[in-house]
């Protein structure tokens, strides 16, 4: 029966991946690694010596509004339509000061934000005069800063997840095309999509448990924030994971060397980790840079794991995300199949 052929290879797969110690160290360890670095590197707040306003504009357009305060120098503004999305950031202090500049001025700021007094002795003394215009309305807010490795820490588990996902079937199948693996089992009842469901389950599982371990080994030296449903945690990671595994497959449907298929994995994943919010906020950048943004699926998985473990989102408030991501797994997967050849 089919799904006896399609779990011989799923036990085949997983006994070969946990065999391979160095490559299960490596899925393990390197992501703890690199989220103590940033623990080590960013003992405290997200911040630099740059102060960091947002400015609430129609259309978030910064070209539609006037303003003395924006035109002080050595403080980066960043564009927003509205508030809403903005406020959390103020109480997390991962923006100094919220300025919104529609109808009747009103700005918010942390009581408890060094930066945050900083920008605000700056934009009454922009308003200094009569002249320049009434200051606006002053709304405080309150909240501790947000680690640097806490934040980062959502994208960490996020960019192990897509390397573990897109190399571990990308590459590996394609050396099974090389060794002829691929082709010995073409001789075989073994259809294309059942040696494809087989390579998708097993990642899967791999990559699943190998992210829990990280997590719980950063919960347990960094006590890092989880707000959140772990429910929702747990389908995001999951719904991401099929996206890049599917989009692994695409890769060797038909390439037949390790070194190419290296290379077009590169060319795919090195755009989403400067793009997709991993180790920066896209905020403020170019807004073609935000445009390609929004078409990496990354971005989604990343800023639906923040919302659940920073904003303490549940199921219903990413499910559009999860959605996305599983749509997008069941076309890369259904283009696989499709382009797939044992030979």
């Amino acid at each position: 029966m089919w799904w006896h052929r399609t779990l011989a290879i799923l036990i085949a797969r997983n006994r070969e991946f946990y065999r391979d110690r160095a490559g299960l160290s490596w899925n393990i360890l390197m992501p703890i690694v690199m989220v103590m670095a940033f623990a080590f590197l960013f003992p405290d707040e997200q911040g630099s010596t740059q102060l960091k306003v947002g400015v609430v504009a129609p259309g978030g357009d910064l070209a539609s509004v006037s303003s003395p305060f924006l035109g002080l120098d050595h403080i980066r503004f960043v564009p927003f339509a509205t508030p809403d999305s903005a406020i959390p950031k103020v109480e997390r202090h991962q923006l100094d000061l919220l300025l919104d500049l529609r109808a009747t001025p009103v700005y918010w700021i942390n009581r408890e934000s060094t930066n945050g007094y900083v920008a605000e002795r700056l934009l009454q003394g922009a308003y200094a005069t009569p002249a320049q215009g009434v200051v606006p309305e002053r709304r405080t807010l309150d909240g501790k800063a947000l680690r640097y490795v806490d934040w980062a820490l959502p994208g960490v588990l996020a960019m192990n997840l897509m390397f573990s996902s897109l190399w571990g079937v990308g590459w590996v199948v394609v050396r099974y095309r090389k060794n002829g693996v691929l082709r010995r089992l073409k001789a075989t009842p073994l259809t294309p999509w059942e040696f494809l469901t087989a390579q998708v389950i097993s990642r899967l599982f791999v990559v699943m448990a190998a992210s829990l371990v990280v997590y719980l080994g950063a919960a347990l030296l960094l006590h890092p924030p989880m707000h959140g449903s772990y429910l929702a945690l747990v389908l995001v990671y999951v719904a991401g994971a099929l996206c890049f595994i599917s989009l692994g497959l695409i890769v060797s449907s038909r390439l037949r060397t390790e070194e190419v298929a290296d290379g077009v994995l590169n060319l795919l994943s090195w755009p989403m980790l400067l793009l997709s919010g991993i180790w920066f906020s896209v905020d403020g950048t170019s807004a073609m840079a935000q445009d390609l943004s929004r078409l990496m699926p990354m971005t989604y998985l990343v800023d639906a794991a923040r919302q659940i473990m920073i904003d303490g989102g549940g199921v219903l408030d990413v499910l559009p995300q999860i959605g996305l991501l599983l749509g997008i797994a069941a076309l890369f997967l259904g283009i696989a199949a499709r382009l797939f050849r044992w030979e």
